[in-house]
């Protein structure tokens, strides 16, 4: 029977990518310590990289995953709100 594939939150991936940034930890010695896979880490890590190739120093992965679910969420009250009027 085949392995059922986990499923992280955004809030998890950010903070674990986070503790990869700012510790300046090898991700191979984070990912155990949080019970994931090294590739699995490794991935959000490049992810997170290509879509930040400037980092601001003011905003990490944890601040920015808050500030993308704020964008989220006033985009969806802005359709409601719409909607009602």
């Amino acid at each position: 029977m085949p392995e059922q594939r986990r499923r992280f939150s955004a809030q998890f991936k950010a903070e674990a990518v986070q503790m990869v940034i700012e510790t300046g930890k090898p991700i191979a010695e984070i990912a155990p310590d949080l019970g994931i896979h090294d590739g699995t880490l490794g991935s959000w890590v490049n992810a997170w990289r290509r879509e930040h190739p400037d980092p601001d120093q003011h905003t990490g992965p944890v601040e920015a995953a808050r500030v993308k679910e704020m964008e989220d969420e006033l985009r969806r009250l802005r359709m409601e709100n719409e909607f009602l009027k």
